[in-house]
């Protein structure tokens, strides 16, 4: 028996929502493997707007830091030193949801650094890249850019933590929207890089189809938790849910496309092939 009537609520955790949290950290940890995955097998982040990963990077740590600090993940984690631990790791699954997405997101600007496109490295570029195409200098403020953003969120969120405890809603309600703001924000290069190129490249279909409806579900876990006080920290995934559907659209017409126009090369290739050997017997 705890002393706080909050955290004896919590040493009872309601099997369903409990269910739905765990399944939704696997998911959002396999949402992102295909696309992991397609980038390393490609050799190339080629496809990839430089500022839909940063801004995806910054979002990501925003959304982190703001379930961290949020009062009533505060609450819950000073309830673990009441309740078991079985219990404690349920209360804490909405904080374990968003720092597996978290590490996901910063694995891809990784990748993104990691396989950049080698051209671009050129001095100077050669001459056949795109004019869109990433440069050197976008490497260099993706990576910079999202170290400096973890740094400086880490250092005002350990000072609201443990000197302005009584701003942590504030400053966990601005985090929020600027995790909602950016995530908006991101798209909106990726969905011109998509656009522009026509191609799908490195950007991965199968993540997305899981991701898109993957969102709304992760949202509504995540209301279920923080409830309505909490909207900033889970009104930025029916954000994203919408913008990256729109993405998804795009990319499936462009895959399909592609797809049935190496078809139709390979019919007339296949049409023109049994005339060009009986033209040669013939001779």
């Amino acid at each position: 028996m705890t002393a706080d009537p909050y955290c004896e609520h919590l040493a009872s955790p309601n099997g369903w929502v409990l269910a739905l949290s765990v399944q939704l950290v696997l998911g959002i940890l396999i949402s992102y493997i295909p696309q992991h995955v397609k980038i390393i097998r490609h050799g190339t982040s080629a496809g990839l707007s430089p500022w839909w990963v940063l801004l995806g990077t910054i979002s990501s740590i925003a959304a982190l830091a703001n379930i961290l600090v949020l009062p009533s993940s505060q609450h819950d984690m000073a309830c673990c030193r009441e309740i078991s631990g079985k219990a404690c790791g349920a209360a804490l699954l909405g904080v374990v949801q968003i720092g597996v997405q978290w590490v996901c997101f910063m694995t891809i600007m990784v990748l993104f650094l990691v396989f950049f496109p080698r051209d671009a490295f050129a001095n100077p570029p050669p001459e056949h890249l795109p004019p869109d195409t990433p440069r050197k200098r976008d490497a260099v403020i993706v990576g910079v850019t999202s170290f400096i953003s973890l740094l400086t969120v880490g250092l005002i969120s350990t000072l609201f933590l443990y000197h302005l405890p009584s701003h942590l809603l504030s400053w966990a309600n601005f985090l929020g929207i600027l995790a909602a703001v950016l995530s908006s924000i991101q798209y909106i290069p990726q969905l011109y890089t998509t656009w522009k190129a026509k191609q799908v490249l490195s950007l991965s279909i199968a993540s997305m189809l899981i991701q898109v409806p993957g969102a709304f579900v992760f949202a509504f876990s995540l209301w279920l938790r923080v409830g309505w006080e909490g909207w900033s920290t889970w009104f930025v995934y029916c954000v994203t849910g919408v913008l990256q559907g729109a993405l998804l659209v795009m990319a499936i017409i462009y895959d399909r496309k592609e797809k049935s126009g190496g078809a139709v090369e390979q019919g007339e290739s296949n049409e023109r092939d049994p005339l060009l050997e009986s033209s040669g017997r013939s001779g």
